[in-house]
């Protein structure tokens, strides 16, 4: 017989008990184990409560980051080129730069050369003679810049020099932000793409303002350092001008409502918390420095997010990798937890996880149709860039049908279009040389994809046709591009127009 103890059930049970269906608890009579209910206090809204905030897509503002990501390998390349001072490297040497150039072990730096023949150009130069072979000159291969984006390099760097009043008052408002007046220039070089800065910052622009600048040396390496305060300076980015509305009579509100970009929607909780955080008075990061806040309250993220704010804001596209922002958690006063504050801001800063490091967008600078709304003067160069390379992608796709056409025998359809392939190594359209190897694609036709490209691709681009013709001709083809472009040649100047 099972042993039966006399037990006892409470009457009065807590709310949470009653919209539940899990039973009532059993309390057992003269136990050392009672249990107890405590009214629990109202949640106090914190800033770790929405550590997880979900973020959401905007296809609009992934596009930048995805043509971004698309050129990334020329724009590499071309840096490296403009840092010579002939403006040209050897293949031999250039192959030792992979791992800053991001190319795959399997992918070949002349294949990725010939991609983009209107902007660079492959030629020969002789070897310097050695005493083992002084009799022979072997040519060496090398690349270089067509003309016309020779032109888009000279261009781009006329507008720096012509900006470099705005880019010495970037550098001020970023020591600025500082507490201690001074930043690492191996930090300043990641973000000075970003910010319009020429690559030779460190040794022109600031030491051509030694009443601004001065360079010295710490246990972390060598730092630019702040010589005088600028109180012109030390005021923050004015936030937009509240849209009208377009009613007749411009009343307030009934209920509080957020600037969020189209298609958001947020919950309740993380409403609340960007409510409370919106009644919070601005806070000047210049003016204010990190420890007079105390940590992980809505007060320091307020300073941080007007820090972030701030950086955004110089930069040229109004967007940059939030691996750059990390780099400066502690010169700025920024939280450890940074991607999840910028997160918990989606009415400020919007993520994009396209490409293999995430980007943060200075919401406010794009309208609803992802553009920005005042386009800086570099923008127009790196414009004319990404044209000159579709213009290349279409000259490599008018060549490849050019040679499968001067190939083709007997068989049309109606439509124009050849069935049969003289024995040339063609194995029809899907591949080159009978390997299933198809013509790369850039992808510039199809932007809104959205595929992740970083520069290089696993699939393989022999183009057996390209060196066919090189056997007959013992010249590289990217030569012909130099011909075709020759028609905008400046015979005065070397170089050619700008496109």
């Amino acid at each position: 017989m099972a042993l039966c103890l006399p037990i006892s059930f409470k009457k009065d049970l807590p709310r949470d008990w009653s919209n539940t269906l899990l039973p009532a608890p059993i309390i057992l009579p003269n136990s050392p184990h009672q249990i107890s209910f405590k009214c629990s206090k109202p949640a106090v809204l914190s800033v770790t409560c929405l550590s997880h905030a979900k973020i959401v897509r905007s296809p609009v503002l992934d596009r930048h980051v995805t043509r971004q990501n698309k050129i990334r390998f020329v724009q590499k390349l071309r840096i490296l080129l403009l840092s010579k001072p002939k403006h040209f490297m050897p293949l031999h040497i250039l192959s030792r730069c992979r791992a800053y150039l991001a190319l795959p072990t399997k992918r070949s730096i002349l294949r990725m050369i010939r991609r983009y023949p209107t902007i660079f150009e492959l030629f020969t130069i002789p070897y310097p003679p050695l005493p083992c072979n002084a009799t022979k000159l072997c040519p060496q291969l090398c690349v270089r810049l067509t003309p016309a984006a020779a032109a888009l390099a000279v261009q781009e760097s006329n507008i720096k020099k012509e900006l470099s009043v705005l880019l010495v008052a970037k550098l001020t408002k970023l020591l600025m932000l500082s507490p201690y007046r001074r930043l690492l220039l191996s930090k300043l070089a990641h973000l000075g793409p970003d910010l319009g800065l020429p690559e030779n910052f460190r040794s022109r622009l600031c030491n051509a303002h030694p009443s601004k600048f001065r360079t010295v040396d710490t246990s972390y390496g060598r730092a630019l350092e702040l010589v005088s305060w600028d109180a012109e300076l030390a005021s923050s980015l004015p936030y937009p001008a509240a849209c009208s509305r377009g009613l007749i009579v411009d009343r307030p509100l009934k209920f509080k409502q957020l600037n969020l970009r189209r298609g958001l929607n947020l919950k309740r909780r993380h409403e609340e918390f960007l409510f409370k955080f919106g009644e919070i008075e601005d806070i000047c990061p210049y003016n204010t420095p990190a420890n007079d806040l105390e940590k992980e309250s809505i007060e320091a993220e307020k300073r941080a997010c007007a820090v972030v704010r701030e950086i955004l804001g110089m930069t040229v596209e109004k967007r940059t990798l939030i691996d750059h922002l990390t780099h400066f958690r502690k010169d700025f006063g920024l939280p450890n937890k940074l991607r999840g504050m910028i997160v918990r801001h989606p009415e400020l800063f919007y993520v994009s996880l396209k490409g293999q490091r995430d980007s943060v967008f200075l919401v406010e600078a794009y309208n609803d149709n992802g553009l920005l709304r005042e386009k800086h003067e570099l923008l127009i160069v790196k414009e004319k860039l990404v044209n000159l390379v579709m213009e290349g992608k279409k000259l490599r796709r008018d060549r490849k049908k050019a040679f499968r056409m001067n190939n083709c025998v007997g068989e049309y359809t109606n439509e124009g279009v050849c069935t049969k392939f003289k024995d040339v190594g063609y194995a029809g359209d899907d591949g080159i040389g009978g390997d299933g190897v198809d013509d790369y694609d850039d992808g510039f036709d199809s932007l809104f994809d959205f595929e992740d490209f970083d520069g290089t691709s696993d699939d393989e681009d022999d183009d057996e046709y390209d060196s066919a013709e090189l056997e007959g001709k013992g010249i590289f083809w990217a030569a012909d591009v130099s011909s075709l472009l020759s028609e905008n040649r400046d015979d005065s100047s070397g170089y050619s127009k700008p496109w």
